[in-house]
């Protein structure tokens, strides 16, 4: 049984039909899954990278060695949180905002091991100041001016590995490799309409897409847009998040 659906929507079926259809996809997602496993496989055979673990960064308790971002444990994933000098706290990055808000809370992985800490080249009057507007509760520090591989670019999904005071570089991601985090992508992925954005292969009569990432600032009502009266999405929710003079990336009116 198949009847004509509304526009932009998929045939409607009866559930017999439809469950045919969602098996036939599964085993492709099964053979996408085992890639993945392949993958894991692959990057936990990767060589590493000692370096320095005395390299000075700083925290809320001022002057630190990276080794402490281990907490102890032996293993510790890093985010690199990209960096706007100077700018308010709604002109910092977007798509780092995003990711760091889908990270708040570690204990899955401190509980197999692994600590999570963010780093930043900001400097650390600014960047305390953000996170506590942001309500991180996640570890965050300074490496402004320290060298790679724990400061240098950011925007970077980084993972490292301590053998007592020794400390190795094991694999480091960016762009869409960071998307993991990201959860709310992940959803988004499994709807009909997708991220609504131009790049997707989607049916005919689909919403038409919008540019990558385009949800990523709102206005105050959550209507995604990059003027300059918004901001990046989960500042919205965030205590003292209310519209400011000085909204946009340098805190200038456009």
């Amino acid at each position: 049984m198949t009847t004509t659906p509304p526009p932009g929507h998929p045939p409607v079926v009866d559930l017999a039909t439809w469950q045919a259809a969602r098996d036939e996809l599964l085993i492709r997602e099964k053979a996408h899954t085992r890639e993945g496993d392949a993958l894991a496989a692959a990057r936990r055979r990767l060589p590493m990278v000692e370096f320095d673990g005395t390299a000075e960064v700083v925290g809320p308790d001022g002057p630190a060695p990276f080794l402490d971002l281990f907490e102890g444990r032996d293993e510790l994933v890093v985010y690199k949180h990209m960096w706007y000098d100077g700018a308010p706290h709604q002109g910092q990055c977007e798509g780092c905002t995003t990711t760091a808000w889908h990270l708040k809370d570690a204990v899955y992985l401190n509980a197999r091991g692994v600590s999570f800490a963010v780093v930043t080249t900001g400097r650390w009057e600014e960047v305390a100041s953000y996170v506590a507007f942001m309500g991180y509760t996640q570890p965050w520090y300074s490496v402004r001016d320290v060298a790679e591989p724990v400061g240098g670019d950011m925007g970077y999904l980084t993972c490292f590995l301590r053998d007592g005071e020794r400390v190795f570089l094991t694999y480091s991601t960016t762009g869409r490799g960071n998307e993991p985090v990201n959860g709310s992508m992940a959803l988004l992925d499994l709807t009909p309409y997708g991220r609504g954005e131009t790049w997707e292969d989607k049916p005919e009569g689909w919403p038409e897409g919008r540019h990558a990432c385009w949800y990523w600032r709102s206005d105050a009502d959550g209507h995604a847009t990059w003027g300059p009266e918004s901001r990046p999405v989960p500042q919205w929710t965030r205590p003292g998040a209310t519209p400011a003079d000085t909204l946009g990336r340098r805190g200038h009116h456009h």
